[in-house]
């Protein structure tokens, strides 16, 4: 009985108590509504949080109205907010999964600290967690992006991490738990669809038992990248040393030469928040001499002396120069990332774009591509407009706070300025009559 298990799972990880106040994250989806039924029917203490996104109309006013009344009727409080989740997009650049994931977290902050609750549920269970396995397979992450969704990070704990999603219908259907369809679950646009619809699917085909083999071999991921991590938190004590902020990594300190580069990978992207793709090219630089290069993460800089790689805070003054390659996919610039895509012109389904989305004519493009912070000086002419203009008047008439204006960024070709960043393209870069090949550039908030 999956109300059973789901006890046994809470009591034996102790992911709460009959003491603790839980905060269950309720969508109005099957997932979440058979989490509250089944914590309701246990005898917990709960709330509910319903988050309205705004983005399937009255399908998201229905899903917000069920759960509504199915707290009512179980007699909880329910704690609801409706967000402007596109306006969000609009204003920080992020992809829509990223803003209502920030969105609904700061809120559910919100209402643990005014409201007392220690504890805060989701409804994520296996399959949620083989879908994060492929995405981050997909995206080459590390080890530790192959573990799948946690069972608990913090005050936020998973209590259907045992459960497959044919379980929790299954107990949906045998209980009458009402529960509502998210019809965007069904669209293959999104990269989690495409592998629960496409890919998951053959894959039993092959292996019926696929969902239970893939959370054993998490589970053992887990368990490898904890051994791995107690390694590397000793080896960090004994070859970084600090000094007035600024980090050194002793590279001779790291004894196995053939792991080093893994164990450079882990300090950095643990410790220092670098990506992958940039922690290969600062190894790359590093077995070539190079001391010159610098690389960046979202808040610090890295680069190599005398042999060693020292780590420090972004100053306001580091221009932040970044080298974009031809054929780069992605580049790293302050709190963002761009995305890098060439398609034919004929492919394009429109024009009208978001500002975190430049297209721009491949063919008038010379490769390598300078990405950095903009500085005084920096002119442009606007897409649609004839004449030039300063950067600096360009952000005053757009009301540009102090705080975006130190991480606007420029990308130029040429010292040219193609994009002002998630805000304008140059207008000799535009799309036109005569354009065949287009780039289009994505930001996303990281």
């Amino acid at each position: 009985m999956l109300i059973d298990k789901f006890q046994d799972y809470v009591t034996r990880h102790e992911l709460f108590s009959r003491q603790d106040k839980i905060l269950l994250t309720v969508s109005g989806g099957v997932d979440s509504m058979v989490l509250m039924s089944l914590c309701v029917n246990s005898g917990y203490n709960v709330g509910v949080a319903h988050c309205n996104f705004g983005l399937r109309g009255q399908e998201s006013d229905e899903d917000e109205i069920l759960v509504q009344e199915r707290a009512r009727k179980y007699g909880i409080e329910c704690h609801n907010r409706r967000f402007d989740t596109v306006g969000e997009m609009e204003r920080t650049g992020e992809s829509m999964e990223m803003a209502a994931r920030r969105l609904r977290y700061t809120w559910f902050a919100e209402l643990c600290q005014k409201h007392g609750y220690t504890v805060v549920a989701v409804a994520h269970h296996i399959d949620d967690s083989i879908e994060t396995f492929f995405i981050n397979l997909l995206r080459g992450t590390g080890l530790r992006g192959l573990t799948g969704i946690h069972k608990q990070v913090g005050h936020i704990v998973r209590p259907l991490m045992f459960a497959t999603r044919k379980e929790i219908l299954e107990y949906a259907m045998k209980k009458h738990i009402p529960y509502r369809d998210d019809s965007s679950n069904k669209s293959t646009k999104y990269l989690r669809n495409k592998i629960r619809l496409g890919l998951i699917p053959r894959i039993r085909e092959i292996s019926p038992r696929f969902p239970f083999i893939m959370h054993q071999n998490i589970e053992r991921l887990i368990s490898a990248q904890n051994f791995i991590q107690g390694a590397i938190d000793n080896i960090y004590a004994q070859a970084v040393t600090e000094q007035s902020g600024i980090y050194t990594l002793h590279v001779e300190r790291i004894a196995d030469p053939k792991s080093r580069d893994f164990v450079i990978y882990e300090i950095l992207s643990s410790r220092f928040g670098f990506k992958g793709d940039i922690v290969d090219g600062l190894c790359k630089a590093l077995a070539q001499n190079n001391s010159g290069k610098r690389f960046y993460s979202r808040s610090n800089v890295a680069y190599i002396d005398r042999g060693n790689i020292v780590i420090t805070s972004i100053s306001e003054e580091d221009s932040c120069l970044i080298t974009v390659r031809e054929g780069q996919q992605r580049a790293y610039c302050g709190n963002s990332v761009l995305y890098f895509e060439l398609c034919d012109v004929d492919n394009l389904t429109t024009y009208n774009v978001a500002d975190n989305v430049a297209l721009i004519d491949a063919d008038k493009l010379t490769y390598p591509l300078t990405l950095r912070r903009w500085m005084e000086g920096d002119s442009f002419t606007p897409f649609g407009m004839t004449g030039s203009k300063k950067v600096s008047d360009f952000l005053i008439d757009a009301k540009v706070s102090m705080a975006e204006k130190g991480r606007q960024f420029v990308l130029l070709s040429e010292g040219k300025i193609v994009w002002l960043v998630g805000r304008r393209i140059g207008d000799e870069f535009r799309i036109t009559d005569k354009t065949e090949r287009v780039i289009r550039i994505t930001k996303e908030i990281i």
